[in-house]
């Protein structure tokens, strides 16, 4: 390993891994080493735009915690997110199109009765969502576990609001089981856009590129049951803004639906209220179905 140059470093170091027992590492770090170091000549990269990546990779760890995964954003903006999801999850035509998972999903969100408020609190316009899960066929699946979270009507998840008590307080999020028919239904509030974390070095990037950090608005879903593939997606509303320019790429057509406007209706303190309703039915792809 003597005298090696820019010609020869590349396969120095892929023979520097030919004893790796394990071959799909293998195979991956040697196709990201070829990738990287032709990424290095292609641009002609300088030590000073190398250390500057290097910092970059630094200040991204450094503010990421468990309330916040900035590698998540700069996959997501990066369009690798999307990407890996696009690649792993092709499904048969009729099923529902899978999208990013995101950053905000939280473990052991509280369970709850189809018809409950799950907002819990969180600032919002009244809306009240249901649907049917059903598999490939047509047949409904009952008992499948439905998470589901949104931010609130100022583009905050629960995570990044702080509590009085310093405990987690669950908020616009939850999870519900369908019922015998497959059914489910709840109510919380109007999805709205906003923006990703955009406060650090992801967000830096953004606006040294020219680009915005605004998402759609959309609700989340992880919808699991047995004998189905797990289905992560979300549903967008019809008339949000950044539909065609959303900072993660993961706005597909099948997902975007009506949010239905009512003008008033008999508000549980007697008062007339404004609200929204959704409607929105998702097909499960059989595990182990051909795609």
């Amino acid at each position: 390993m003597r005298n090696i140059n820019e010609d020869t470093i590349t396969q120095a170091v892929i023979a520097a891994m030919s004893d790796c027992e394990n071959d799909r590492l293998r195979t991956v770090m040697t196709s990201l080493v070829q990738h990287l170091h032709a990424f290095a000549r292609e641009v002609a990269l300088t030590e000073a735009e190398w250390y500057a990546g290097i910092k970059f990779l630094k200040d991204t760890g450094h503010i990421t915690d468990d309330k916040r995964h900035e590698f998540i954003l700069l996959s997501d903006v990066l369009g690798l997110s999307m990407l890996v999801t696009a690649q792993n999850n092709a499904k048969p035509e009729g099923c529902t199109e899978s999208t990013v998972f995101g950053p905000f999903f939280v473990d052991g969100a509280p369970a709850l009765r189809n018809g409950s408020d799950i907002s819990n609190g969180a600032k919002g316009t009244p809306c009240y969502v249901r649907g049917q899960v059903r598999g490939l066929d047509g047949e409904a699946v009952p008992e499948a576990v439905i998470n589901v979270w949104q931010s609130d009507e100022e583009g905050f998840y629960d995570v990044q609001r702080p509590s009085e008590s310093g405990q987690h307080e669950h908020r616009a999020r939850a999870r519900l089981l369908s019922d015998a028919h497959g059914n489910f239904s709840f109510r919380s509030i109007l999805a709205m856009h906003y923006p990703i974390p955009h406060d650090g070095p992801v967000g830096a990037l953004l606006w040294a590129l020219g680009r915005h950090p605004w998402r759609p608005a959309h609700l989340h879903f992880m919808i699991e049951a047995p004998g189905y593939e797990r289905l992560i997606t979300h549903v967008f509303r019809k008339d949000s803004r950044y539909l065609d320019s959303d900072a993660v790429f993961g706005v597909r057509s099948s997902l975007i639906a009506d949010w239905v406007f009512h003008e008033s209706s008999p508000g549980a303190d007697g008062e007339d209220e404004e609200f929204y309703t959704l409607d929105y039915d998702f097909v499960l792809n059989p595990s182990g179905a051909a795609n």
